[in-house]
């Protein structure tokens, strides 16, 4: 067989303003690059710890149990559904985009008996609905989706937890983008179990999923009377590994923990105040720059993510081809919609160091290019202009 060259491995440089992963910090690209040493090693052993404080510091928890998880986001949803449902357990779980129904799927593999309430995707759930679906179903657990990436939309968490635990329920929140990026307060919303994803606004590659279990989800854990469905992800082990005991459970990813260390340790530098802070600001410089653009938003004011703007797209408006000018002409992606919104709306990131001005600013003056080339009308630098102007503003 004849021998084959591939050559040396070169990326092309994108300007990442998609639904995720989002732009790295080169700090935290050094890290990735740092000396790899053994899963069991003291100073690895040190690492883990410092990463496991410093994700209490922005879960804003003081729970024992959280950790990272060897895995993407998704594998942070499943340690958690699969930890706290036992085989006929009830489960309620809202589904008004693709992860609220990817949360469905995880349950009812793990045997779980559940439940679906279901809102138009880029709506979000009232209090009221979800304590009706939980005084019906009288759950064990309720799952709900924070912030859907696949819409853009923001569902507040704290009222309905208060509801959840009156019916005894536990509640289990997925975090995977809004994580770093807005106020998510664990404690401070009674949240029993969080998962996220480390590629969104904390800005370091996919590969983890930090997760954090309160008191309630631990007791429950401790009382299970069958063993999780997952031998790689049963907390009951893993949290041996990061606890005091160190016991063995698996090769953890050395130089990815590096990474997410250093991605919070430029998380807490900044201040999570600040940092939610600046995610607003230049949401709201983009948005104003968008809709200068003619563009409206396909969530409603008031529920709308600051690090994921959905957007209508116009009618007769090609969404591939404007997707792809974008990358081809100007290095930048942003995404398609999901399920039932694919083909009407483009997804927009803000995360972590991704949102800065001058990459809202660089999309506005692409995207009106792009869409005078499927023969939009557009003000010559409206959008920019708006965009300046929110700054001013601020």
């Amino acid at each position: 067989m004849a021998q084959v060259s591939f050559g040396v491995l070169n990326p092309p440089r994108r300007i990442l303003m998609g639904p995720g992963p989002s732009d790295t910090h080169p700090r935290v690209l050094s890290a990735l690059a740092a000396p790899t040493v053994g899963h069991l090693d003291p100073y690895f052993l040190q690492v883990m710890n410092e990463t496991q404080q410093m994700l209490r510091q922005v879960f804003r928890t003081q729970n024992e149990l959280t950790l990272a998880v060897s895995g993407t986001g998704s594998a942070g949803m499943e340690t958690c559904v699969v930890n706290l449902v036992e085989p006929g357990d009830r489960m309620v779980v809202g589904v008004n985009g693709v992860f609220g129904g990817r949360m469905v799927d995880v349950a009812r593999r793990a045997g779980a008996e559940v439940t679906v309430i279901e809102r138009p995707f880029g709506e979000v759930f009232t209090v009221e609905e979800v304590a009706e679906a939980v005084r019906k179903a009288r759950p064990k657990l309720v799952g709900l989706v924070n912030a859907e990436t696949s819409t853009g939309a923001w569902q507040p968490l704290q009222e309905i937890a208060r509801v959840v635990h009156d019916a005894g329920a536990l509640l289990v929140a997925d975090t995977v983008t809004s994580l770093g990026g807005m106020p998510m307060e664990t404690d401070g919303w009674d949240l029993d179990a969080v998962y996220s994803g480390t590629q969104k606004c904390l800005s370091c590659p996919p590969g983890l999923a930090p997760v954090t279990f309160g008191p309630r989800a631990i007791a429950a854990i401790e009382a299970r009377k069958t063993k999780v469905a997952s031998w790689y992800l049963d907390m009951t082990m893993v949290r041996n590994y990061w606890g005091q005991d160190r016991a063995y459970h698996h090769t953890a990813p050395i130089n990815m923990n590096y990474a997410l260390r250093e991605a919070l340790v430029l998380a807490l530098e900044e201040g999570l105040e600040n940092r939610w802070a600046r995610h607003k600001r230049n949401h709201l410089a983009l948005k104003a720059g968008l809709q200068a653009l003619g563009l409206q938003y396909a969530v409603a004011e008031g529920n709308q993510l600051p690090m994921l703007n959905a957007v209508l797209i116009p009618a007769g408006v090609n969404d591939v081809a404007v997707r792809g000018q974008l990358l081809n002409e100007y290095g930048i992606e942003i995404g398609g919609g999901l399920g039932p919104m694919k083909g009407k709306t483009w997804r927009i990131g803000l995360m972590g160091e991704t949102c800065h001005p001058r990459n809202v600013l660089t999309l506005l003056a692409a995207m009106e290019r792009c869409l005078t080339a499927q023969g939009v009308k557009v003000a010559p630098c409206a959008g920019v202009a708006a965009a300046n102007a929110s700054y001013a503003a601020a």
